[in-house]
């Protein structure tokens, strides 16, 4: 042991080779006798000191056992990305208290409250309980989602528009929730997609928009928004398309209790037949993948479609009005805002 506690590096034998107590130095011993005492000498070797306990290995350790680490939210982006048909069937449990934890942090602390009334910092005070009862929840199927605070917001030309407030919880879990989702969801999304993405903006989207109409002839560009999308989204088409990918009927489950909450406004309950609250967490998400299906892989398909009697049928269907087969379509798309660029005529 060295003075500063360390093992040497290795340990040198002290005790001398077992010779045979042959008196070599007699004149009457004969070479021969010489050469069976040296060759009965037993030699010692050092050995190497153990300075700690050797590390555990993640392999298995039998071979039949088909057993791995889990890569967590990476293996699940890496599976969605090599197989655009497969199914997850089992993505709960990446709803950890950890993944919990960091979902509270990442909200803002100055958001406003729903109907339960508990701000950032109430919830904080007792974090450590508050995330180990809520995941205990979640996955004994116990959580219960609580109703939307509407709020209305005048629009300028004279509308509403009607927000839903979540309560604290609901927006832990749904963040928690949109970051699993978005593993699978991100893989499969189009290019012209640039609604509440990671990583992309509406400015994006005029970017993409203006290169669109620079670089190729485009002859008409039409501008539509879906009038009260997030109020009119079908609940039971949106868990059709999910179904199309998440197969875990524990992830499903949690979607319907958001949808099926319900609002309250000025202390009255009421039913939510359609639509997501405009200003939830996971709604964004939602809304992506329910015009990922309607929209996007429509305009997608079309786009790869050759021949001028297939676009100017793809184009006909959408505008009623085409004459002239159109030999170019494309679409850029910032949530419910379309922008469809045509190279053609209409009339």
């Amino acid at each position: 042991m060295n003075a500063n506690r360390n093992s040497d590096e290795s340990i040198v034998p002290s005790k001398k080779a077992n010779n045979d107590e042959a008196d070599t130095s007699d004149s009457d011993t004969s070479d021969s006798d010489t050469s069976a005492a040296e060759a009965s000498a037993e030699s010692l070797e050092g050995r190497g000191s153990t300075k700690r306990n050797a590390e555990p290995s993640d392999l298995p350790r039998s071979q039949n056992r088909n057993q791995r680490k889990s890569l967590g939210l990476f293996g699940v982006r890496e599976a969605a990305r090599k197989d655009s048909s497969l199914r997850f069937v089992n993505l709960l449990h990446h709803v950890n208290r950890e993944l919990l934890e960091e979902a509270f942090f990442d909200l803002k602390k100055s958001a406003a409250v729903g109907i339960d009334g508990v701000t950032w910092h109430d919830y904080e005070r007792n974090l450590e309980d508050n995330l180990v009862d809520l995941h205990g929840r979640i996955h004994r199927g116990g959580y219960r989602a609580k109703p939307s605070l509407r709020k209305r917001i005048p629009k300028p030309d004279g509308r509403e528009r009607l927000l839903g407030i979540a309560s604290l919880e609901d927006k832990v879990v749904q963040k928690a929730l949109l970051w699993v989702l978005q593993s699978v969801y991100e893989q499969d999304f189009v290019g012209f997609n640039y609604g509440f993405r990671p990583g992309r903006r509406q400015h994006d989207a005029l970017d993409a928009l203006s290169v669109a109409s620079t670089r190729k002839k485009v002859n008409w560009i039409l501008d539509a928004d879906i009038e009260g999308f997030f109020d009119a989204i079908d609940h039971d088409w949106l868990i059709k398309f999910l179904e199309h990918r998440i197969g875990d009927r524990r992830i499903l489950r949690l979607i319907r209790k958001w949808l099926h909450a319900g609002v309250i406004e000025e202390g009255n309950w009421s039913q939510t037949e359609a639509g997501s609250p405009q200003g939830s967490v996971i709604s964004p998400l939602l809304s992506n993948v329910y015009l990922h299906y309607v929209f996007d892989l429509w305009i997608a398909d079309k786009n790869k479609a050759s021949g001028a009697e297939k676009k100017f049928d793809a184009a006909k269907t959408v505008f009623k009005s085409s004459k002239t087969p159109m030999n170019y379509l494309s679409a850029c798309r910032c949530c419910s805002n379309l922008a469809v660029s045509v190279r053609g005529i209409l009339c």
